[in-house]
């Protein structure tokens, strides 16, 4: 074997064996929410309790076209993130059409807490970007639901008592819930073990930096800068929770206009972890459509709504110094 053929074959052996270890970890971290959330959730909804809190937040999921109960699961989305979501919905009796727009909402404004503290970290206030987040969230799953025609059934509105299923015996519950944890388990580490290997080995060959380049001219048709490309391209494939170090480190290493870092943050804070996130949802049976596309438009329409303004408020500063310097 010539030392370049072993050199790749120590870099493959490295880049397989870190992939499968952090994908381990990261599965243990995973079955550490997944099995609580789920059980909880599964005990609130086979005893009906979580039907109870429908008084309260009804209105707010009126207006996203959702029973009272999906609160519940957007609440564990922003705090806990994807998983917990899925969690919760792999127990919840919600409709195809109800999942997806929780799941849109969800992927938008998930663990909404630290992904605000990176944001904060590497260019942008991190209050502003979690509130950026929710509201974009809210929006598009409102826009999302008059698309997709989903509508209430006449007694979700008032109360999700429509929803309660029969009581069952506790032992019944357990099992049923057991059987489809453990289904659910063995298919996002189908995901995740082999996705976490590519990535190792996108790193370890540089294919990331090959990729960006190939997508600077798509990054300017979403009114980004191209300098900004190997943070976007991190975001998207890895997170702000995985991509973290990488993303703040870069930040703080380069120097980037704050007008850049604003659209590349407003962009990544509606559209990140492309590959991972979306796809933890395709076991529950959602259209892979409203997963990937919804977010990708949305962060385009605002990065150029915001080049827009920042446009015109150069254009009303040169204008104000220029009255100035004609009054004097």
């Amino acid at each position: 074997m010539t030392p370049r053929a072993e050199d790749i074959f120590q870099k493959l052996k490295s880049g397989i064996y870190q992939g499968l270890v952090k994908g381990w970890k990261g599965f243990v971290w995973l079955l550490k929410i997944l099995i609580p959330i789920s059980f909880v959730t599964a005990l609130l909804v086979n005893y009906g309790l979580i039907y109870k809190l429908d008084f309260i937040l009804t209105p707010a999921m009126t207006w996203l076209n959702l029973p009272a109960s999906a609160a519940l699961v957007l609440i564990i989305g922003l705090f806990t993130g994807i998983y917990g979501t899925v969690a919760a919905l792999s127990v919840m009796p919600f409709s195809i059409e109800q999942m997806t727009l929780i799941a849109i909402f969800t992927l938008i404004s998930h663990n909404i807490i630290q992904e605000s503290i990176v944001q904060g970290n590497s260019g942008m206030n991190a209050v502003f970007a979690g509130f950026f987040r929710i509201f974009t969230a809210f929006l598009v799953t409102f826009i999302c639901a008059k698309l997709m025609g989903v509508t209430l059934q006449a007694g979700d509105a008032g109360s999700v008592g429509n929803l309660v299923r029969e009581t069952k015996p506790f032992m019944v519950m357990l099992n049923s819930w057991g059987w489809g944890t453990l289904k659910l388990a063995v298919q996002i580490f189908c995901i995740i073990m082999p996705l976490m290997v590519i990535m190792e080995l996108a790193k370890l060959f540089h294919i990331i930096h090959f990729i960006t380049r190939i997508f600077s001219p798509v990054l300017s048709l979403m009114g980004l800068s191209r300098s900004t490309g190997m943070l976007w391209l991190t975001a998207s494939i890895f997170g702000l929770a995985y991509g973290a170090a990488v993303i703040v480190e870069e930040t703080r290493s380069n120097e980037y206009k704050k007008e850049d870092l604003t659209k590349l943050h407003l962009s990544i804070g509606i559209n990140h972890s492309m590959v991972e996130d979306p796809t933890l949802f395709l076991p529950l049976g959602l259209p892979a459509f409203w997963l990937w596309i919804p977010r990708l438009v949305a962060a385009v329409i605002v990065t150029w709504l915001y080049s827009v303004y920042s446009s015109a408020r150069r254009v009303h500063a040169e204008r104000a110094v220029h009255k100035k310097l004609c009054d004097h």
